[in-house]
């Protein structure tokens, strides 16, 4: 997903409001953050806003999303496909929005911010948050024992970065351009031709 530091928006630049400069709890991040215009993560207490997307960035997300939802439906299992716009805590001053997420269980009320114990975290890189999706996000995801996969979908060409864990400390990563994801648990296969091919979306290189 695309960020930037709010302290570095020039106010002559853009019109996105300056973000807070007083680090914040992540309950403190949630109250201020509900209801506001944009989209924002909270990294050791400072607030990071992220910047506007490209349509191939919210096209392969879509797609991502509506394949990572068939396939659940098609398991039958008691698990849910989140959208962006939901976080996920890393710890009392961390918390991220990624692009999607599975989570299994009992279905988050109406009213909740978080989501608790996401199975699978789903990021569309750019060239903004590459080195972040792949370094500090790769190490915080992983710091929950609930994640067993974490997915890098590249926008620009067909490449899927799958990092899935294989133990306490054991992280195994493929590199996928073809054929099929297997995510288990919590128990489901995606192909990246749905990936790439869903909702008529086709990268711009393959």
């Amino acid at each position: 997903m695309d960020n930037r530091r709010g302290k570095d928006y020039d106010p002559g630049m853009s019109t996105q409001p300056r973000m807070p400069t007083p680090r914040m709890s992540v309950e403190e991040f949630l109250a201020w953050a509900e209801g506001r215009p944009g989209r924002h993560e909270l990294v050791r207490g400072e607030v990071i806003a992220q910047a506007a997307e490209r349509a191939a960035h919210w096209k392969v997300k879509l797609a991502t999303h509506v394949a990572l939802l068939t396939a659940v439906r098609a398991k039958a299992l008691p698990c849910h496909v989140v959208p962006d716009g939901a976080t996920v805590r890393i710890d009392e001053a961390t918390a991220y929005e990624p692009d999607a997420m599975v989570y299994c269980g009992p279905e988050a009320p109406p009213s909740a911010l978080l989501v608790e114990n996401p199975v699978i975290i789903v990021e569309v890189r750019s060239p903004l948050t590459e080195r972040r999706d792949q370094g500090r996000k790769l190490a915080d995801y992983f710091r929950l024992p609930s994640v067993a996969h974490y997915l890098i979908i590249d926008p620009d060409e067909t490449l899927v970065i799958h990092h899935q864990r294989r133990g306490e400390d054991d992280i195994l990563t493929r590199i996928f351009r073809e054929g099929t994801i297997t995510l288990d648990p919590p128990g489901f296969e995606v192909k990246v031709a749905e990936i790439y091919g869903g909702g008529g979306y086709s990268p711009a290189s393959t």
